[in-house]
């Protein structure tokens, strides 16, 4: 397929790349912030719930892009979007639990993928 006008590869090639983010917004919009769980009756209704979706994926993108950067020597990994939602979902819970079970609990996770991430794998020799 010819574009209208000149266009380098290069410019090809980043659009092309593209692609693979915005096929990945679909399931992370279905998984974290319920993309998938209106049931359409008209198109208003069905527009409405799209574009609150895609502002509270686009809230959970921007507060983990900008978090601060962790110190190597933490052990922890960054706040990623899942962990954001979760922490988000149960805070109504928090006054069910000891002031700050929630957080120590996200720090835990977060250390244990640190070191389940960063441990060498061990020689797999042949006996």
């Amino acid at each position: 397929m010819l574009a209208p006008t000149p266009t380098s590869l290069a410019a090809l090639i980043k659009v092309a790349g593209r692609r693979w983010s915005i096929e990945d917004s679909f399931p992370s919009g279905k998984g974290l912030t319920g993309l998938d769980e209106h049931q359409v009756r008209r198109y208003p209704s069905w527009a409405r719930w799209a574009v609150l979706v895609m502002l509270a994926h686009a809230v959970l993108a921007v507060a983990a892009a900008e978090q601060p950067d962790l110190p190597e020597d933490t052990g922890l990994l960054p706040l990623t979007r899942n962990e954001i939602a979760h922490l988000a979902a149960i805070a109504p819970l928090a006054r069910l639990y000891p002031p700050g079970h929630h957080h120590r609990w996200s720090i835990w996770r977060r250390r244990h993928q640190h070191r389940a991430q960063t441990m060498p794998l061990p020689a797999m020799g042949v006996r």
